[in-house]
Order: structure tokens, then C-alpha cells, then sequence
């Protein structure tokens, strides 16, 4: 049997992977910082999240590593609160998808995140804090904001690189993708604002925005809304923060399940010291599916528009049945690189690939 301790020398998407410890890595619907040559890798922490539990999650939980492969735990940067059930880090008050800025003239860390509470899903807030390091400790700035009197929810944070500022694009429940400006301080919306792709609502609704830039274009990888069913993914580009998007369509074209690999992207990450390295940070929430499960978003689509299934999608419904448990703490993550072909990106699987294989800036 191998050591879990063993150096890494690779990433292998799908894999179970564990950090120096031996333990399962817990930062689920996570990103990456980059910073004075260490890579933080923050998200999620699903390690209680187990079926009759009762825990949507347990904090906030930081790795560091100077080479992507290897992670050191660095333990609870936002930790659960357990004796308030109303605080949004209540673990049943499903706090999810911790997204970190810094911000250059306050000189904090601002981190927003995405609460669901105990109910409904229909109403979503977010709650926001701020810390002096990445690695916390995190003071509570903000809860149950509702951005421009809006439900919000997956989301992701963008600096621009050249003015510092900072947008938030988020879901409005169950309809629109809203880019909204933040404020100078980051840690509240300005009230400037655009709303795109438009949908009657799940499972077409588009969630799980990743943004990046690349020579200029602007790029927005979106999931749809099958809940932690995986379903496939797709890629807009636009010239400023606010558009006009184009959808570009499905970056893995590769996957006949047309399920992502059957993953959600959360993040993309331009490595600092290699050339045109982006890598899609995912999460396989599900792993123990198999699969030839029938694709979920294709049979919730057609009983969506009252249409029968495709033959091809209905199969077993036992499938369906399996991932409902939803054991996330055994959830794993697909990382691999994007590939351009042109301005178009490409997501390709790769079994094993090395951050070695691209040539440096």
C-alpha cells in the first residue's frame, strides 16, 4: 500500500487527495490566493457533512503549498459558531462558496459569503467579514445582506488588475446573473449593476459564475441548477466586466455525459510564474455516482418544459436515488487546465498532468 504521506509530483483529477497529514483536503467550492510564493487554497470545510447530520458545513478551512500538488493544513480560518443556531456560521445554516479579496488601500481581506439558512433556498444573503491575514482571524462586518434588495447566490469575486475594483457576480435566485460593483472598501455593493443570461429558472438557471481575464477578453464559466447532481458547463465572453456576453458554449467538449467531467467548476486560477496556465478548480460533489447515470439536468429540463425524458437520460432512477444522501465529505476535486483555441476555451480530461509541462512567463 502506498504512504498518503508520500510527495505529490502531480495532479490526478478524481482522485481521492489528501494533504501532508493523510487526511481528505476539505475546501469544497474553493479558490486559490496566490501571495509572496506561497499558493493558498481556501473553501469549504465538508468533513461533518454526512447524511442525518445535520451539518452543511464546518467553517472555513486554508492549505498552503509552495508547488499546487502538496498542501499543508492550516486549520480554520472562519470556524463554526455552535452556540448561536441563527449565526450564519451555524453549520445548519448553510454557509457555503467563501470567496477572498484583498484590498490594496484598507489593507484587509475581505471574504463574502453565501448563506442559504434553514429553510427555503429561494431567499439567500450573504454575509461578510474581514481579516488583517488571509489566514483569519475573520471579524463579522455584515450578515443577511441582500445585495440591491436581491436573493444572492453562488458567487464569485473580481479585482481588476488595473483600477482595483471590485465586482461581485452572483445568482439572483432563480433567474438572472447580476454583476454588481462593489464598494471601495469591498465589503457592500455601490449600486452599479447589470443583469445577464436570463432563464425561466432550474434547471437552465445559470449558477457557479468562475471569472477570468486572458489578453483582455473577459470569460465567465457558469453551471446549471441540478443541485449537487453534476450538469454541464457553460462559457461566455465579453470585452468589460458588464459585457455584452457571447455564449461560447460548453468548454468540455471531450465529455459525451455532458456533465463537466461530472464536477462544478467553482474558480479558475491564472498561475503566476507559468504562461498561459489557467487552471478550472471543481468539485466532483458526488463521487459516489456511477458513471453511466442517466444525466440529471436533461431529465429535469424536459419535466421542466412538461416533456417526457429522452430515452437515453431516464435509465435507472436508483442512480438518482443514491446521490441523495449527499455525502459530501467525500467529495473530490477535478483540476485541470484550460486549453485555448483561439480566443475559445478548452477544458480537456487529463488522467495526471504536471505544472512543469508549461513553459514559464
Amino acid at each position: 500500500m502506498s504512504d498518503p504521506t508520500a510527495v505529490r509530483t502531480s495532479i490526478r483529477p478524481g482522485e481521492p487527495w489528501l494533504d501532508t497529514t493523510g487526511n481528505r483536503i476539505q475546501a469544497h467550492g474553493g479558490s486559490i490566493h496566490y501571495e509572496d510564493g506561497t499558493f493558498y487554497w481556501y473553501g469549504e470545510n465538508k468533513e461533518r457533512t454526512t447524511p442525518g447530520s445535520g451539518n452543511w458545513h464546518w467553517g472555513v478551512r486554508a492549505y498552503v503549498s509552495t508547488d499546487l500538488y502538496n498542501w499543508e493544513d492550516r486549520g480554520l480560518i472562519i470556524p463554526p459558531v455552535l452556540d448561536d443556531p441563527a449565526s450564519p456560521l451555524h453549520p445548519a445554516q448553510k454557509m457555503d462558496r467563501p470567496h477572498i479579496i484583498f484590498n490594496e488601500a484598507t489593507k484587509k481581506y475581505v471574504c463574502w459569503l453565501k448563506v442559504m439558512g434553514e429553510g427555503a433556498h429561494d431567499t439567500q444573503a450573504s454575509t461578510v467579514l474581514t481579516a488583517d491575514h488571509l489566514l483569519g482571524p475573520y471579524e463579522i462586518i455584515q450578515t443577511g445582506l441582500q445585495p440591491l434588495g436581491m436573493s444572492a447566490g453562488d458567487f464569485d469575486l473580481v479585482v481588476d488588475a488595473d483600477t482595483k475594483k471590485a465586482y461581485y457576480y452572483f445568482e439572483k435566485v432563480h433567474t438572472d446573473l447580476v454583476c454588481a460593483e462593489l464598494t471601495e472598501d469591498y465589503t457592500d455593493v455601490s449600486g452599479e449593476y447589470s443583469t445577464h443570461f436570463p432563464h425561466p429558472g432550474p434547471p437552465f438557471t445559470r449558477e457557479a459564475p468562475a471569472h477570468f481575464t486572458r489578453d483582455g477578453v473577459h470569460y465567465l464559466v457558469t453551471s446549471g441548477s441540478t443541485g449537487y447532481f453534476p450538469n454541464f458547463s457553460e462559457i461566455a465572453s465579453a470585452p468589460e466586466h458588464h459585457g455584452p456576453w457571447s455564449i461560447l458554449g460548453d468548454p468540455h467538449p471531450g465529455d459525451p455525459t455532458r456533465t463537466s467531467y461530472r464536477s462544478q467548476i467553482s474558480s479558475v486560477f491564472e498561475h503566476p510564474h507559468k504562461k498561459d496556465l489557467y487552471i478550472a478548480l471543481a468539485d466532483r460533489w458526488l463521487p459516489q455516482l456511477p458513471k453511466d447515470m442517466p444525466n440529471v439536468y436533461e431529465i429535469v429540463a424536459a419535466m421542466a418544459r412538461g416533456e417526457a425524458p429522452p430515452a437515453e437520460a431516464r435509465g435507472d432512477r436508483s442512480a438518482m436515488a443514491a446521490g441523495l444522501g449527499e455525502n459530501t465529505a467525500i467529495a473530490d476535486y477535478v483540476w485541470l487546465p484550460i486549453r485555448f483555441d483561439g480566443e475559445i476555451p478548452l477544458i480537456e480530461w487529463s488522467d495526471e498532468w504536471r505544472v512543469e509541462d508549461f513553459a514559464d512567463r
